[in-house]
């Protein structure tokens, strides 16, 4: 069974302002970091992604992958890999809990990640701790800040 890597962190906003920026795929490359291209491929009744491309440069981990997405209301989102050149599973999940009476969000989020390529484990967990803690940190960064805070300005 593949481990996972799971990471939380709190944000100074409502689920349903977070889940908002979660959902604004385009605007992934302006706050991601790793994401350098996002394109929806396909949408759902209520509009939101049902399949979107990715170009991907996570330093040991370079890729462009279609994922699914499934929504679970305004507190969940999970994904799995459709297609990819490098990754031989991808599967992952954005899990919403208000705190504070909704003033607040706790964002835990889950990742496993599968190479075709040999990799040692402690080394693709490291890639998958480093793409959580950049989306979190960038994620936080995004709805606290508006638009403004891009993943360039967290890196200074």
């Amino acid at each position: 069974m593949a481990e996972h890597t799971r990471s939380s962190i709190t944000i100074e906003a409502s689920p349903a302002d977070v889940m908002a920026v979660i959902a604004d795929f385009g605007r992934y490359p302006e706050w991601t970091g790793e994401v350098k291209e996002a394109e929806v491929l396909g949408t759902d009744a209520r509009g939101r992604a049902e399949q979107v491309r990715l170009l991907l440069d996570a330093g040991a981990i370079k890729d462009e992958h279609t994922l699914a997405y499934t929504w679970q209301g305004e507190e969940q989102v999970s994904w799995s890999l459709v297609k990819s050149r490098m990754l031989r599973s991808l599967d992952g999940s954005y899990r919403l809990v208000p705190t504070a009476g909704g003033q607040r969000t706790e964002v835990t989020y889950q990742l496993t990640v599968d190479v075709k390529i040999p990799m040692l484990g402690t080394i693709k967990r490291k890639a998958e701790k480093v793409i959580i803690d950049r989306a979190l940190d960038g994620l936080k960064r995004r709805v606290e800040n508006g638009p403004g805070a891009t993943a360039r300005g967290a890196e200074g």
